[in-house]
């Protein structure tokens, strides 16, 4: 095969090598007529400009994938724009929304970085990167697409762009290895999802626990009906059962290896204080109440009635840690770090609550 390659790129070089000069006869040559097509002629002399109402990119500026990110990140900056929604930082912000333009997996990102983009290709990028500074929308709602673990979800405005740490946690303390929570995952058989939202945890656990059974509640309607499609786009729905209701409230008596939760947890100041990105979410999924934590409480309160002998709540808390040190000093919470967090998920067993 290298000798193969070899030889097409001395071929290529020959091609490229210029014609040696004939020496002239003394005659003049009359004039030739330049054949290609008048369009081709016109696409080449008269280039086009890529116009939009935010801004306007002349040909030949932007080029390969690489030139829109640094295109779109020098925007975002320009504008202030705030990230908080699953890309915490313009550089992932703009390659998602690339990525998508292009019918790119974030993973195929960086393979495809130095390849050119197209006319069209570069006008729906150039669209994206404007409507992001324009609207103010998250980027997920804009192409109604998130990912988390790799995996993709639908979302719109009915629920809270997915960005909790718990996808993250399932795979690095419930598998079963040396730093486990729990034994064999193929031995969970029930999980439970409170505060669903767009079922991405739920759909996530279904994974981790490849023979459990799960249920996900949710008091928004539209936040089920939002899960109920991603249900189905993952073929789960023989596994995975929708409930509409206040935390615990349509369960009965059921009991679970595992509960898992991001409830809302966003104190007062803090609803007060949300970015134009945040209030295009619904507002019920932020709010925690005066101290952010009242949902929390609720779930400490309940979750003992509700889990197996061996179970265990993973609870998300945001910020909150320091208050629920103080108030629940009783209990021996074990704080959780991600990759971008620090003490803001935390593990109790159901034999501690």
């Amino acid at each position: 095969m290298a000798k193969k390659a070899k030889a097409k790129a001395k071929a290529a070089v020959a091609k490229a090598k210029p014609a040696k000069a004939k020496p002239s006869t003394g005659k003049r040559k009359s004039a030739t007529r330049d054949k290609r097509p008048a369009k081709r002629l016109a696409a080449i002399e008269m280039p086009l400009v890529l116009e939009h109402d935010t801004f306007a990119v002349m040909p030949g500026e932007l080029v390969t994938v690489l030139d829109f990110l640094r295109f779109a990140v020098s925007r975002f900056a320009q504008a202030g724009v705030v990230f908080a929604h699953g890309t915490t930082d313009p550089i992932a912000d703009a390659a998602f929304l690339i990525g998508e333009a292009l019918h790119l997996h974030p993973d195929q990102f960086e393979m495809f970085a130095t390849t050119r983009v197209t006319l069209a290709e570069a006008e729906v990028i150039l669209d994206l990167i404007a409507d992001r500074i324009v609207t103010r929308l998250p980027a997920a709602y804009l192409v109604n697409k998130i990912y988390m673990r790799g995996v993709p979800f639908y979302v719109d405005e009915r629920v809270i762009v997915p960005r909790s740490f718990i996808g993250e946690l399932l795979d690095s303390h419930f598998d079963g290895g040396d730093t486990s929570l729990i034994g064999d995952p193929a031995e969970v058989g029930r999980v439970l999802d409170l505060c669903t939202g767009s079922g991405c945890l739920a759909i996530l656990a279904s994974r981790a626990f490849p023979f459990a059974a799960i249920d996900a509640v949710d008091l928004s309607q539209e936040a089920l009906a939002v899960a109920a499609r991603n249900v189905a786009d993952h073929q789960l729905g023989d596994r995975l059962t929708l409930h509409h209701g206040d935390l615990f409230a349509p369960l009965g008596d059921a009991r679970y290896d595992l509960i898992i939760t991001n409830p809302p947890y966003v104190d007062a100041e803090g609803m007060a204080n949300l970015p134009a990105e945040c209030l295009a979410e619904p507002a019920m999924a932020f709010d925690g109440g005066d101290d952010g934590l009242a949902i929390v409480r609720r779930i400490l309160a309940q979750a003992k009635d509700h889990l197996t002998e061996n179970g265990g709540l993973l609870c998300e808390i945001g910020r909150g840690r320091e208050l629920i040190d103080a108030e629940f000093a009783h209990l021996p919470l074990l704080w959780l770090d991600s990759e971008d967090s620090e003490g803001e998920v935390f593990w109790i067993s159901a034999a501690d609550l």
